[in-house]
């Protein structure tokens, strides 16, 4: 991988890993609300996920869909209900120490699962492969682009979810943090729509 490259794709990656978008306000709903211990599966789920999707992607999962559009179809009716099922749980959820039972952030397999329901990974992960890639040492430049991805991911979602476990702080009283919920609810639903729809 030229240098150029590899540049462009650590500016790629930080920027498409740092900016809002599904699995960010999801970390950051679920660092506010369970704190980030209890986040750390979810922020794993989300590294595992992305790096699977990568290494698909590479090997051609994206011409199948080119073949087959009603798989790819499918999939974002799926996750459009997906995502309104998560915003539901953040809305409701009622944070750090106030706990109801309902607050359980996502699970590993449930983030990895995640990662072909969200747009914003497919984007990232198309953009990637076809762009960061060499096709005279293709499986070696697919390895670092995903190497360094996966350590973008990891410190993006990391660092949300340890900012909405500081903002709790300020959270504790029941009418803020559910405005906040809602709030991060209605960003989550927002956030996809571009991609769903456009």
């Amino acid at each position: 991988m030229t240098a150029s490259l590899f540049y462009g794709l650590l500016l790629f990656s930080f920027v498409s890993a740092f900016t809002p978008g599904p699995n960010n306000l999801l970390a950051l709903a679920s660092g506010a609300n369970v704190g980030y211990r209890k986040t750390l599966p979810h922020i794993i789920g989300v590294c595992l996920g992305f790096l699977i999707m990568m290494v698909l992607m590479g090997a051609g999962l994206g011409a199948l869909f080119m073949r087959y559009p009603t798989i790819q179809l499918i999939l974002r009716y799926a996750a459009f209900t997906y995502l309104l099922y998560l915003a539901f749980k953040i809305a409701t959820a009622s944070g750090l120490g106030r706990t109801t039972g309902r607050e359980k952030p996502l699970t590993v397999l449930g983030a990895i699962a995640f990662q072909w329901l969200n747009p914003k990974a497919w984007i990232a992960a198309i953009t990637i492969v076809t762009t960061f890639t060499l096709p005279q040492a293709y499986w070696q430049s697919l390895a670092v682009a995903s190497i360094v991805d996966l350590i973008m991911v990891f410190s993006a979602v990391s660092t949300w979810a340890l900012f909405g476990k500081v903002v709790n702080k300020w959270l504790s009283r029941p009418v803020i943090l559910h405005v906040f919920n809602i709030a991060m609810a209605l960003l989550l639903i927002v956030s996809v729509i571009p991609a769903l729809f456009f």
